[in-house]
C-alpha cells in the first residue's frame, strides 16, 4: 500500500492519524475525492481528458498529505545535536524518553548507535560506530529498540522498550547475547517501561543480572541482581 498512500490516493489511519504502525487497528481508506473521481468518470467517454486532469493535480495532494504525516512524526535528539523522527506512538515515545532521559542520568556522554522504529525498523543505525565494537550485524537479527555505547567505561548498553512487547526475559537476553557475542564492550541489558504499574505486569519474567527503567521515576533504576549496580556480566 506504500506507494497508493505516497501517491495520495489512500489514506493511512483517517479516522485517528497518530495510530502506531504496529497497532491492530491500523487500517488504510482510499482518499475521498479519488473516490469520487472514480465513480464519477471511469468509463465515461470524458474519461481520458478527465484523468489527465486529475493526475495533473495529484501532486499536489500527494505533497500535502506527505507533510500532514511529516507532522504527526516525533522529533527525537541524538548525538552532538543531530536528530531523527519516528513514528508517532506511546513506543516511540518511550524510545525518545529513553534517549532524552534516561541516557543523559546514567551513561552521560554515551553515543546512540541503533535506533529502532515501528515504522522503519532502522530508524538510526550508526554501522561503523558498531564496527569498531567488533559488531556486525545480521540484518535478520531481531535488534533491542536502542543501542547506546558508553565510551567512559567501554559498555555498550541494549535497550527494550516495552510497550506491547515484553521485557529482557531468560530468552531475549539470550537472543541479544548471541547477536553481540563478539562485542569488545561490556555488554549491558536494560528494560524501560512507562510506568511502574506496567512493570508490575512483567516482574516475574525479567531476566536477572539486568537493569530496569521507568520513565514516569527518570531518576532511578531498578537492578535485577545484588552483586553490583548497573554493568556487565561475564
Amino acid at each position: 500500500m506504500h506507494q497508493f498512500v505516497a501517491a495520495g490516493l489512500v489514506l493511512e489511519n483517517p479516522d485517528k492519524p497518530e495510530r502506531p504502525i504496529n497497532s491492530p487497528k491500523w487500517c488504510y481508506q482510499i482518499e475521498p475525492g479519488a473516490l469520487r473521481f472514480l465513480r464519477d468518470h471511469y468509463k465515461a467517454k470524458t474519461w481520458k481528458n478527465e484523468l489527465a486532469d486529475y493526475l495533473s493535480k495529484r501532486q499536489g495532494l500527494a505533497s500535502r498529505y506527505a507533510m500532514e504525516r511529516e507532522m504527526l512524526m516525533l522529533p527525537v535528539m541524538l548525538n552532538e545535536g543531530s536528530s531523527i523522527q519516528l513514528s508517532s506512538g506511546r513506543h516511540s515515545q518511550l524510545i525518545k524518553e529513553i534517549i532524552e532521559e534516561f541516557a543523559p542520568r546514567f551513561v552521560p556522554g554515551c553515543r546512540v548507535l541503533y535506533v529502532g522504529d515501528t515504522g522503519e525498523k532502522w530508524g538510526y543505525f550508526d554501522e561503523e560506530g558498531l564496527r569498531a565494537l567488533d559488531v556486525e550485524i545480521d540484518m535478520h537479527g531481531k535488534m533491542p529498540d536502542v543501542v547506546f555505547h558508553y565510551p567512559e567505561r567501554n559498555w555498550i548498553l541494549l535497550v527494550e522498550a516495552v510497550t506491547s512487547h515484553g521485557p529482557v526475559d531468560g530468552k531475549r537476553r539470550s537472543e541479544l547475547a548471541k547477536l553481540f557475542k563478539r562485542c569488545s564492550a561490556g555488554v549491558v541489558y536494560v528494560t524501560a517501561f512507562t510506568t511502574r504499574s506496567e512493570m508490575s505486569r512483567y516482574l516475574g519474567e525479567i531476566s536477572w543480572e539486568t537493569e530496569v527503567w521507568v520513565a514516569e521515576a527518570p531518576t532511578h533504576m531498578i537492578h535485577f541482581n545484588g552483586i553490583r549496580f548497573l554493568g556487565p556480566y561475564d
